[in-house]
């Protein structure tokens, strides 16, 4: 498979919670690092990061670019708190293809919703 089939696919399998099909998709030397936590993560770990992520609901494409065996997967991540409130995040996914699978991903995550820090912005009238 292509970059863009793999991600497209990717997105479906994390979306619905398929984590039984998730290692199909990754080369066995796969990795994934985490731009926010600078953690990466073997195959077998990602599968379980992804599994065992409290309040994980939702997962929704809002873009997908891939050129060979490069691409990049823009998504909203939707979850719940401990106390039950609704999480939403922002992911951008980095992937190398090798062999038809997906051989690397590096993620950028952050939360949605945040206040510009204040003096960043300048004053609209």
């Amino acid at each position: 498979m292509d970059a863009a089939t793999l991600l497209a696919r990717l997105a479906t399998v994390i979306d619905a919670h398929d984590w039984a099909g998730l290692p199909d998709l990754l080369h066995r030397d796969f990795t994934c690092r985490l731009v926010h936590t600078g953690e990466v993560f073997d195959r077998d770990g990602w599968v379980r990061l992804n599994a065992d992520y409290p309040g994980f609901q939702r997962m929704h494409v809002e873009g997908l670019v891939a050129d060979g065996d490069h691409g990049a997967l823009r998504a909203r991540v939707i979850g719940t708190s401990e106390t039950g409130a609704e999480l939403e995040f922002a992911v951008a996914s980095f992937a190398t293809v090798r062999d038809g699978l997906l051989a690397e991903l590096v993620e950028v995550w952050a939360d949605v919703g945040q206040d510009a820090p204040a003096g960043t912005r300048p004053q609209l009238t």
